[in-house]
Order: C-alpha cells, then sequence, then structure tokens
C-alpha cells in the first residue's frame, strides 16, 4: 500500500468541496450504535481472545491476524507487515476521494502481568504475559468502529476513506513512531484513538516525551570465590551505572523522569557474571530535555564500564514525541461521547466491582461513576508517554478512554488484567466504539471541522514543521521484550 503526500492544501480543497457536507440525521446516529451494538458479541470474542494470546510487543501474531480477519471479512484492503514490523498492519476501505479518517488500534500485552478474571491476585500458571493496559479491547473495539462506520459510509453514499491502523507493541517498542517514519499518515486528515481506563472521558491530555533502551555490559566471568580476580563483573557495570544515574537525578531539569529495570544480572552468586542488562526509560515534556539526558546516560554508562573494565552496548528501544492535544478533535469527541451515555452494569458485574474495590489502593472513586461521562479539559495529565503522541505531530488527533476496569484501578495492575477478562472490559469497549464512529462520522459530514483542526495542528506545532523520529533511522527493535542472555 504505497502512501502519496497529496499536500494538505489539496486535501483541505478536497475537503472543503465535498457535497456531503451536513449533520448526522438522528436515524443516521441510531444506523451506528445499532450497527455497534449487532457487532458486539463477536467484539468481545475477538477481545477475550487477544486477552488469553497476550502476546508482547512485536511477537503479537495471533492478535494482529485476528483482528486483520475480522477487517478482511467486512471487505477492508488489508496490508501486513508494514513499516518493517510483521505484525503491523494497515486496513483501508474507501468509497471516493474525500477525508481520510484513521482508527488507531493496539494488541500488545505486558510482561510478567498474567493474571485471570477474578477480582483476587491468581497468575496464570505457565503464562508470563497480561493485558494489564486493556490493548485487546483496545484493538477489537477500533475494528467494530470501523466496522460500524464503513456500513454508514456505504448506506449513505459517503465519499472518503476510513483506516485502521495496526499498531504494534506500544509499550515501549514505540511501534506506531515507524509507521509515522514510513510516511504512513502523510496523507491522513484525522486520526481518532481511544484508551481503556476506569473512566468516561473524551479530555485531551498531553503526554512526556520519552526514550527508552537497554544498556548491556560485558566482562568476564570467573569463579567469585576461587579466582575472583580473573574475573570482570558485567553487573558491577551495570550496579555502578546506576549509582551515577541516581546521583544525577539533582541536576537534570525539573519535571524529567528516569526509570529502570535490571533484566539481566547473572544466574548465580558463585560466578561472576559476564553479562548483564539494564533497562532504562528517560521522560520530559521537551523532547530535546530527553536527548541530552539520554546523553548523560551514556557518559554514566561508560564511565561504569571504565572503573569496572567491563564493555557496554546501547540499544535503543524506542522514543516518541510529546502529545499535542487537539481542541477542535476533541470536542467532537466529547459530543459524541455524550450522545453514547454512560456505562450499565448487571448484577455480576455489580458484584465484580464491590470484590475488586477492596483489592485496590484507597481512592475516592465510586463504582457508580462507570455512568458518568466527566467533564471536558484539555491539557492535563503529562504523566505517561505513548507513540500515540508522534502522530498527533503529522495529523490532527483526538482520543477518549472509558470504563473498562473498577473505578480506582490503576493501568499496569493485575486489577486491570482481571477487569480485562470480564464483560465489564466489554461494555467499555462498545461504549469507545459507539464514540469513535460517531465522531469519524461527524467529521465526514462537517469537514469544516477538518479544516479548522489542521489550522489547529499548524499553530501548535508550526506550519514549517519537519518530523524527524526520536529513534533516529534505527529498524524496528522487533527483540526489544529479550533479555542480554536470549530469553524472553
Amino acid at each position: 500500500m504505497r502512501r502519496h503526500s497529496i499536500g494538505i492544501g489539496l486535501a483541505l480543497a478536497l475537503v472543503g468541496g465535498l457535497a456531503q457536507a451536513a449533520d448526522l440525521t438522528p436515524g443516521e446516529r441510531q444506523s451506528i450504535l445499532g450497527a455497534v451494538d449487532k457487532s458486539a458479541p463477536r467484539t468481545a470474542e475477538v477481545a477475550r481472545a487477544i486477552w488469553g494470546f497476550a502476546e508482547v510487543g512485536y511477537q503479537e501474531t495471533r492478535s494482529s491476524a485476528l483482528l486483520q480477519g475480522e477487517l478482511k471479512k467486512s471487505g477492508f484492503k488489508v496490508e501486513a507487515g508494514v513499516a518493517g514490523m510483521p505484525t503491523a498492519f494497515v486496513a483501508s476501505f474507501k468509497t471516493g476521494p474525500g477525508p481520510v479518517i484513521a482508527i488507531l488500534a493496539e494488541f500488545d500485552a505486558l510482561p510478567g502481568m498474567a493474571q485471570t478474571a477474578d477480582p483476587a491476585r491468581s497468575p496464570i500458571a505457565g503464562q508470563e504475559a497480561g493485558h494489564a493496559c486493556g490493548h485487546h479491547i483496545f484493538g477489537a473495539a477500533s475494528v467494530a468502529a470501523a466496522q460500524a462506520l464503513k456500513d454508514w459510509m456505504v448506506a449513505n453514499k459517503v465519499s472518503g476513506e476510513i483506516r485502521v491502523y495496526g499498531a504494534p507493541a506500544e509499550e515501549g517498542g514505540a511501534g506506531k513512531v515507524y509507521m509515522v517514519r514510513a510516511g504512513l499518515f502523510n496523507d491522513v486528515t484525522a486520526t481518532l484513538h481511544w484508551h481503556p481506563s476506569s473512566e468516561n472521558s473524551a479530555s485531551q491530555s498531553v503526554s512526556l516525551a520519552n526514550v527508552s533502551g537497554k544498556f548491556r555490559f560485558t566482562g568476564a566471568a570467573a569463579h567469585a570465590s576461587a579466582a575472583p580476580w580473573r574475573g570482570r563483573s558485567a553487573l558491577d557495570g551495570v550496579e555502578v551505572m546506576n549509582v551515577a544515574v541516581n546521583m544525577m537525578r539533582e541536576h537534570i531539569p525539573d519535571g524529567t523522569r528516569i526509570h529502570y529495570a535490571i533484566t539481566e544480572g547473572g544466574k548465580a552468586p558463585n560466578v561472576v557474571p559476564d553479562k548483564a542488562e539494564v533497562y532504562y526509560y528517560v521522560r520530559h515534556a521537551d523532547p530535546q530535555v530527553v536527548r541530552d539526558v539520554v546523553a548523560r546516560l551514556m557518559k554514566a554508562a561508560d564511565g561504569a564500564a571504565l572503573a569496572t573494565e567491563t564493555k557496554v552496548e546501547f540499544e535503543q528501544t524506542g522514543g516518541v514525541y510529546n502529545m499535542l492535544p487537539n481542541d477542535t478533535l476533541g470536542r467532537v469527541m466529547d459530543s459524541a461521547l455524550r450522545q453514547v451515555g454512560g456505562i450499565n452494569w448487571d448484577a455480576k458485574e455489580q458484584a465484580f466491582g464491590e470484590a475488586m474495590a477492596k483489592q485496590l489502593p484507597p481512592n475516592k472513586a465510586t463504582l457508580a461513576s462507570v455512568g458518568v461521562i466527566q467533564p471536558y479539559s484539555i491539557g492535563g495529565g503529562g504523566g505517561g508517554s505513548t507513540d500515540v503522541a508522534d502522530v498527533s505531530w503529522v495529523t490532527p488527533t483526538a482520543g477518549l478512554g472509558t470504563a473498562t476496569w473498577v473505578p480506582g484501578t490503576p493501568a499496569h495492575s493485575w486489577q486491570a488484567v482481571a477487569a480485562g477478562g470480564t464483560s465489564i472490559a466489554a461494555k467499555g469497549g462498545v461504549v469507545a466504539s459507539k464514540t469513535l464512529a460517531l465522531a469519524a462520522a461527524t467529521l465526514f459530514r462537517e469537514p469544516e471541522l477538518l479544516t479548522k483542526a489542521q489550522q489547529e495542528l499548524e499553530a501548535k506545532r508550526g506550519s514549517d514543521f519537519v518530523y524527524k523520529a526520536m529513534v533516529g533511522d534505527r529498524a524496528p527493535p522487533l527483540d526489544y521484550r529479550r533479555s542480554a542472555s536470549g530469553a524472553e
């Protein structure tokens, strides 16, 4: 599938010249909502299957294939393996010239998070990963939204194109960055996305730019007691580096976040480890600050290698921009969410929620809040990072969150995994599908909103902006979930 940038001026001219500009009729809204409801049982099946696959970044073979199959059956043309990523895909349905509306879909799980669908900590024997960020329902609900929108476009002779971007490895692998870098969004008029949450909100938040990567130290193995002088500990290199970085924290710009995990450190204490690895994240609201701090981490690693007589190599596994929230699209999304409304739990779901609430950290959230739409705002948040941010710098972008977890549930927790395997997550996905489809249909019907959204983007980033990926020219790190020893 080739991508040709037709130039934003021409694109907006095409949008503005469409004869289809008109508000959605009540009948059209109902047809979209009804289509999502009709497909809801299948969407739940797909999501639950992906929840069970629990495949980590760039290894989501079955998850990606399942979503691609659903789209093909609905008449979408699918190109798989885009941007050098075997599990990435772009699915397209086009009725004619007009706006190109993209919907993002994710499907990767997190390592170390296996959990049954029960409101008590219960790891799954023999399974490592789990969907602690809800990407299983993310992907399934995005596909359902695109399918409903496709049916509406055909029934109402709406000219344009809907695309689903199947993006792997959001959790640290920055899959969307490689799609943006490859130019796959060059002709997209607007991009919509959503994310599982513990509340319903279309507020447009900011995020932090991020660079992630692994420092791999190599030393010399030896018997730790009989001949320790013959060894050079790779783990010592990691630990000296970490000490240096922790000393650095006092002398970096405010708002910087640095996190690390030692992912390889030896197997037996009586062996001087010759291989060790530490996995780092650096975040800040300014991408340049991130670059500068990472450069200082490099110096700390080099110094640690010198001090311990080891060698060190760095592999950057990810790098993303900060999010550019779009108020124009955000308000369209908020309006659509309010038309859809909140979520109603049945008695079984209520019982699950009550039991899970006892397993959560103290918070002010009530179970009834799943039926509430939160007030709209723009510019809040900022604690996390996402590769959606790179998309937001090249095309107007907006998202929403829906209550797929018990209120008060933190992301990346076993509690999120547990709820994700229940009908609670499926109901949240239905709200997301309906909202995405209504918002996209509104944009097709009111192209002046697309013009305004583009103008807002250019005002925020600058009209002369040229995208340069934070990952540089590196190939996608398809094995970034593997440690220095080669184990996953």
